[in-house]
């Protein structure tokens, strides 16, 4: 039997969070090997471990994959959460890249100076309000299923999920004018194995602050 997977990245979510949550979601156990300094990156790229020099890398199935993208659409082939033909992961993946624009602009938001953070954030508000989250809501109202694509969980749904919670965070109140995606949020998180996740002291990180944001501008140099 293989090893379980290994996560190599910082101790916070960033672009690593997404891989996190899809391997939990699909009941895989994981271990992470923390870059804690700049001298445990330099040390990976001196290795010779990462292709492009950068993390997120995970260690699966005798590869040391990196590229978030690769490593997230490799794991929801390997575990089924990739749609039953070409035309529903076509979906999926313009589901995900949705969610992945959004999450993007949350994920930069503490690193910003505070002058332009609120301004920022009221543009995420907005996007996600107008922009991203009526997609969704009309996709589950016109597809008439539990799920985004077919009829089974998918990575679209997770992907999704981490999505909503993480806007909440900065807007309680952001899926007010969205019942089906509110239903929605109810159903995912209530799957055993994303339960599991988001319960306390599951590896699931914790919202990115000031102390979290130093270190990350330490490690590598921004």
């Amino acid at each position: 039997m293989a090893g379980k997977p290994k996560l190599h990245y910082t101790k916070g979510r960033g672009k690593m969070e997404s891989i996190r949550w899809l391997l939990a979601a699909a009941g895989v156990e994981f271990e992470e090997q923390f870059i804690e300094t700049k001298e445990d990156l330099e040390k990976l790229r001196n290795d010779g471990v990462l292709l492009f020099q950068q993390v997120p890398m995970v260690e699966i199935d005798g590869m040391r994959m990196v590229q978030t993208r690769a490593i997230l659409s490799y794991t929801a082939a390997k575990y089924n959460l990739y749609g039953k033909d070409l035309k529903e992961r076509a979906w999926i993946d313009m589901y995900v890249e949705g969610t992945t624009d959004l999450m993007g602009m949350i994920m930069y938001l503490p690193f910003q100076p505070a002058d332009t953070k609120e301004k920022n954030l009221a543009l995420i508000i907005e996007r996600a309000t107008t922009r991203y989250f009526p997609v969704y809501e009309k996709a589950l109202k016109d597809h008439g299923q539990d799920y985004l694509v077919g009829d089974k969980l998918s990575w679209a749904d997770i992907h999704l999920l981490e999505a909503i919670l993480m806007t909440e965070e900065w807007k309680p109140d952001i899926l007010s004018a969205f019942p089906l995606l509110q239903a929605f949020k109810g159903r995912i998180s209530n799957i055993p194995t994303i339960k599991k996740f988001l319960q306390p002291g599951s590896q699931r990180k914790p919202p990115t602050d000031e102390k979290f944001v130093a270190v990350v501008r330490k490690i590598f140099n921004i």
